[in-house]
């Protein structure tokens, strides 16, 4: 198939892909980002998707602390009430940290290992796409409850709760049919497909990572951001298999009445906890990982001094990532496991506490003598590290298994989960945000509105939850949606939504910026803002669509910081032929559409559970879809184009050899 050299994308002429469609590389505004496999743009549009699931997750977090600010309180009723921390946790989890981390993980890694684009680009659209379509289906449930109350939509149970209520945990046999109705059927379908999305997105980047590092990318020159995606990738690939098993199992159960976890026909429900726990706790994991990774870029950064004990960094992570299989079952401690197991998962869980601890020293050993710049990253980061310790103190606690017994289905369990998950994790990713935004549409967010986002998030955060050690002390039990007034809860309980307003408007303000820096085309900046240590730092900013004219050969980490500072220069590959231009891959509609074809499948199944009339034939339409999708995916081939670059400047010294040649600080 014959190429076209261009010098702007959008003078392609379009070519007919191995089966004769034409390959939609000419097009421009919507059709160009519905069909992209770009992998910057597509880590933009996760991360849009992202930030207005974060929106969604915080006004069912707010409507939650209405709910509880004072005693008696009827603001929602006890089932709506079930269904706001079901949605909250499954949406913050599942449509928010991940997501906004695999955005990062596209826009970045490929840009920190010297390379053009991910490994497979048609399919980590397809993994954009199936994440669309399972957060839709999700959050359809809503429309489905509003329906069903106004009298045009009732399932076949009679049931009225369709939005989800079991809790992000969905313990069995509280999803089974007896306890909940279509909600837990929605629940279940949209994490499998949820999980299709993610698993396809991990091979993905553990392929990118091993298999396109630019040449002399060993893999401990790799940025740590780098590291704690592959990471991430792995422990997503290994842990959402169980997660997949207990789904399918529940799905059994509801739609073809199996007995997996139905107790009163010889089901164990038990079965359940230890099957989503082995993914759960891993999963804690998949989301501090990458916000770990991103403290790790900042903090050298603005300390102008590399990361301390970087191989030391590298391996906490790993053995993070390895011991959190081993310790599912502190989750467990309450459910009788006996005295051997509860004492092994509770040394376990102490000892994962130990790289925990040594990458919070190795941050300290950064931060220790630098020449500290507060800018707005470098506080969401030192935040970071402050809030992580203190959930990963109250974490220790739980360790001992007297203690987890106290505290078990309490406020305290609210407050630590939410140290760890949005005191330490959300500020990495702000941090993140804040850090990378100049590198992908080339202006800044403001600064002066930065200072007080971050002053509002942070004092926000522990207004609303430090009280809540004292009231899950004080025995609050955690998911009641109202208390009495006597209870001595009412004043923290109010002080907490006082926080939780703040928090919610600081977070807003900060998407706000965002969106305005993206659409403004003021505070613009050069392709280096924050002086920054690794190859993305070294191209222009927005990144061109094929990030580096000429692949960089890198001697050394921290390759951009070392030829600005170091005097060892980054050398690029001239023996790669670009007289024609770079090639690019072709654009392509069959991603999206074997997404369209699963999302149509979870519908199908969804109605045909509610006993809607041939819905079950719109389920297998949905898996023809797909499957025809894959299959023209599979005879489409990679297609491609050439679009022009333009070549670097030669130095003024003598090429060191034959095979390639220095190129100036500034030059890409």
């Amino acid at each position: 198939m014959s190429s076209v050299i261009v010098h702007d994308k959008t003078e392609l002429k379009p070519e007919p892909s191995e089966i004769g469609i034409t390959r939609p590389d000419r097009h421009a505004g919507l059709l160009d980002w519905l069909t992209t496999v770009d992998h910057k743009k597509i880590g933009v549009m996760y991360g849009a998707a992202a930030c207005f699931f974060f929106i969604v997750g915080g006004i069912e977090a707010l409507m939650i602390r209405t709910q509880l600010m004072r005693p008696g309180q009827h603001f929602v009723d006890a089932q709506t009430y079930n269904q706001l921390f079901t949605m909250h946790g499954t949406t913050m989890i599942f449509l928010g940290v991940m997501p906004l981390s695999v955005a990062f993980f596209n826009i970045v890694v490929p840009l920190q290992i010297g390379a053009r684009d991910v490994a497979f680009p048609r399919l980590n659209a397809f993994s954009l796409w199936t994440f669309i379509g399972g957060a839709l289906l999700l959050n359809l449930s809503w429309m489905f409850q509003v329906f069903n109350t106004l009298g045009f939509f009732s399932p076949v149970d009679g049931r009225t709760d369709i939005v989800p209520s079991g809790g992000w945990f969905g313990y069995a046999p509280l999803t089974e049919s007896p306890y909940t109705g279509l909600g837990s059927v929605i629940w279940a379908l949209s994490l499998q497909i949820l999980g299709i999305a993610s698993l396809a997105g991990a091979f993905n980047f553990v392929t990118t990572i091993i298999n396109m590092r630019t040449k002399g990318m060993t893999m401990m020159r790799m940025p740590v951001f780098t590291w704690m995606t592959l990471v991430t990738s792995f422990l997503i690939i290994f842990a959402f298999p169980a997660i997949t098993i207990a789904l399918a199992q529940l799905l059994f159960d509801r739609t073809f009445q199996t007995n997996i976890f139905r107790v009163e026909h010889g089901g164990q429900p038990i079965f359940w906890q230890h099957l989503f726990w082995v993914f759960g706790h891993p999963e804690v994991y998949i989301l501090v990982l990458p916000a770990m990774g991103i403290v790790s870029e900042v903090l050298p950064t603005f300390s102008r001094k590399p990361l301390y004990g970087y191989p030391i960094v590298v391996f906490s992570g790993a053995v993070i990532g390895l011991l959190g299989f081993a310790v599912w079952s502190h989750h467990m401690f309450t459910t009788g496991l006996g005295v051997v197991a509860t004492a092994a998962f509770s040394l376990l869980t102490m000892a994962i506490a130990v790289p925990t601890g040594v990458k919070i020293f190795n941050w300290v050993g950064t931060l220790w003598g630098g020449r500290i710049k507060f800018t707005v990253p470098m506080v969401f980061s030192c935040a970071f590290v402050w809030m992580f310790m203190m959930g990963g103190f109250s974490g220790i606690m739980h360790a001992a298994a007297p203690a987890d017994a106290q505290q078990q289905d309490s406020y305290f369990v609210i407050a630590h989960f939410h140290y760890v998950l949005l005191g330490g994790i959300l500020l990495g990713l702000l941090s993140g945000i804040y850090f990378w935004i100049p590198k992908v549409f080339g202006r800044q967010m403001s600064e002066k509105l930065g200072y007080w986002i971050a002053g509002m998030i942070i004092a926000g955060f522990n207004i609303a939850f430090f009280p809540m050690h004292y009231l899950g002390l004080t025995g609050m039990p955690r998911r009641t949606h109202t208390y009495l007034a006597d209870m001595g809860w009412n004043t923290w309980n109010f002080v907490a939504t006082m926080g939780a307003y703040l928090l919610g408007a600081g977070i807003f303000l900060c998407f706000f910026d965002m969106v305005r820096t993206v659409m403004s085309k003021k505070r613009a900046c050069g392709p280096d803002p924050w002086g920054g240590r690794t190859l993305e730092w070294s191209l222009s900013s927005p990144v061109p669509p094929y990030n580096f004219a000429k692949l960089p050969i890198v001697s050394c980490r921290d390759a951009w910081w070392m030829q600005k500072h170091g005097g060892i220069p980054i050398e690029y590959d001239l023996n790669e032929d670009t007289s024609h231009g770079v090639h690019m891959p072709s654009q392509s509609w069959m991603p999206m559409g074997a997404s369209f074809g699963i999302f149509t499948f979870g519908m199908g199944m969804t109605l045909m559970t509610a006993g809607v009339p041939l819905c079950g034939y719109v389920a297998i339409a949905g898996l023809a879809i797909t499957f025809l999708f894959i299959f023209l995916w599979a005879l489409e081939g990679p297609g491609g184009y050439h679009i022009a670059v333009p070549e670097p400047e030669k130095p003024p010294t003598p090429a060191p050899s034959p095979s390639h040649q220095q190129i100036p600080a500034g030059h890409h």
